[in-house]
């Protein structure tokens, strides 16, 4: 069965989230089935594909053809002992190293709460993420879904006089920042340092369709040269406007859906599922983009 992508919701969103089907990503791909993906997922921003039982190093060789990975303990709290996974893998679970599910009070849990928060992958780092590639190997009975907003759209109903506005600013991402949010302040010094804030343009243009889009997140707490009260509140409007219905698409997990999307043109969140009885463990591969967005083409 030969490559193929349609929309997920072609009545809503034509060319946002897409859905893959003809590939067995436990295969090694011939190079022009990874060119259709890149080409795929540059129009449609997330891909779905169904049904993949990969193991972690399946999805890590898979993910690893569009570039280098992240190492994820760059993007989380330290921790000391082993690891449930490889580093190059973010768990994005609610289980402890022994697979158990985590006490309602663990550190990690509160700090992980910040995932149900709008955000783009690692746009807390100077380089920030390219695509995530999220592997679905077990969920809840009940909620848990992802939702995805199409920045791109954003931008493109925004009036003229603010696009003028935003064009060159550029705001600072902190972990510290989205988490103050929820009234996460358990933070080391080692932390507080490497979560110290990086900036990160406002709005970006795609490489490789030219179009440009908001580059939003729950990270972003100010903007460069701007009083922070009126900084805030701008960023609070964009990012409601950025995540009206009308942008959002809300993916529904089945076990073995790995969902890759492109983090330079979409937000995204995870909703609320009864983590204190049922496991969500989720795996996630992180491919780095090629340099700080201020170094970039606007």
């Amino acid at each position: 069965m030969p490559l193929s992508v349609a929309p997920a919701d072609p009545a809503r969103h034509p060319d946002f989230f897409g859905v893959v089907s003809g590939l067995d990503l436990r295969r090694p791909l011939p190079a022009a089935d990874i060119a259709a993906i890149e080409a795929a997922i540059a129009r449609f921003g997330v891909l779905l594909f169904r049904d993949q039982t990969l193991t972690d190093e399946e999805q890590m060789d898979f993910s690893a053809r569009f570039g280098p990975l992240e190492d994820s303990r760059t993007g989380t709290l330290q921790q000391t002992g082993p690891r449930r996974l490889d580093v190059r893998m973010a768990d994005i679970s609610n289980l402890d190293t022994d697979s158990k599910l985590l006490a309602q009070d663990d550190r990690r849990r509160m700090f992980n709460l910040g995932n149900m928060l709008w955000h783009t992958d690692s746009s807390f780092k100077p380089t920030p993420a390219k695509f995530s590639l999220l592997s679905a190997r077990t969920i809840p009975s009940t909620g848990g879904n992802t939702e995805y907003a199409d920045m791109r759209a954003a931008y493109d109903a925004l009036d003229p006089a603010t696009k003028t506005e935003i064009n060159d600013l550029v705001c600072e991402h902190s972990l510290i920042y989205s988490r103050s949010l929820l009234g996460f302040a358990d933070w080391n010094e080692d932390e507080r340092r490497a979560f110290a804030p990086v900036p990160q343009r406002l709005v970006r243009r795609h490489p490789v369709t030219g179009r440009k889009n908001l580059y939003l997140a729950s990270h972003a707490g100010t903007i460069r040269g701007w009083q922070m009260p009126e900084a805030r509140v701008v960023l609070r409007d964009l990012l409601e406007h950025a995540t009206e219905r009308r942008f959002v698409h809300a993916h529904v997990w089945r076990l073995h859906d790995l969902v890759m999307w492109d983090n330079r043109v979409t937000m995204h969140r995870a909703r609320r599922y009864p983590a204190n009885e049922q496991v969500r463990d989720m795996r996630r591969t992180t491919v780095a983009d090629i340099a700080p967005t201020l170094e970039q083409a606007a």
